[in-house]
């Protein structure tokens, strides 16, 4: 039975079975990690403090012949918390390594994430991506689209430039990463786990439906 929650403008759209896919996102305090997890699971944009060790949302993503039910690991990027980190990131189908544009520093921080991440994951099963965050900051940018595109190309990896805070390619990431887990799924002739009678949910933000959830059909 559908359920309408008028106060959060959230509509429950039915049930569906889903395939569990766990993502988690790396990288140095500050480069909008909570704010892309938050954009991907409600479409909305908050001004948020630090993560203190791991948040957890998560997104019902509908592709072609597929349902994906995506939970979203918000990692803390202060120095004291890169110990229990790799505890977050074992076991995930997708990583992203998140930097601003606009702090070079974050951007070399990111290197280093992604070869603690080398330690980790199995290549060939895992995808990962570079994200450059904050491109509402042009007038400061500090690292290159160029940039970001080589370090990508080099290692292999996913690559695209986002802003958290307008919703610039935030959509468009995570249904390529969506793409890019079931297409290595079905090449690798792993299963993911089923994680039945998932919601299917439609999100607002004002009179606009998440584009991710969109496709979900409407229950009875």
């Amino acid at each position: 039975m559908a359920e309408k929650k008028v106060g959060s403008r959230r509509e429950f759209l039915g049930k569906a079975s889903a395939l569990r896919v766990k993502m988690v996102i790396l990288g140095s305090s500050g480069v909008g990690k909570s704010s892309l997890a938050l954009r991907f699971s409600k479409d909305e944009f908050k001004n948020s403090s630090p993560t203190v060790g791991c948040a957890y949302l998560t997104q019902v993503v509908c592709l072609h012949d597929v349902t994906l039910r995506f939970e979203i690991w918000d990692t803390a990027g202060q120095e004291k918390y890169h110990s229990v980190t790799p505890l977050y990131y074992r076991g995930a189908h997708a990583a992203l390594v998140v930097y601003d544009i606009s702090k070079r520093e974050s951007f070399v921080r990111a290197q280093l994430w992604l070869r603690e991440l080398e330690k980790h994951y199995i290549p060939g099963e895992t995808v990962v991506g570079l994200v450059g965050n904050k491109t509402d900051l042009p007038n400061i940018r500090q690292v290159s689209l160029q940039e970001g595109q080589s370090l990508a190309e080099s290692k292999g990896l996913v690559f695209m430039e986002t802003s958290a805070k307008s919703g610039e390619q935030t959509s468009e990431l995570l249904l390529n990463i969506a793409h890019r887990v079931n297409q290595r799924t079905m090449d690798k002739d792993r299963d993911l786990t089923e994680w039945r009678e998932a919601e299917c949910v439609e999100l607002y933000q004002g009179n606009r439906p998440h584009p991710l959830t969109a496709c979900c059909p409407i229950g009875p």
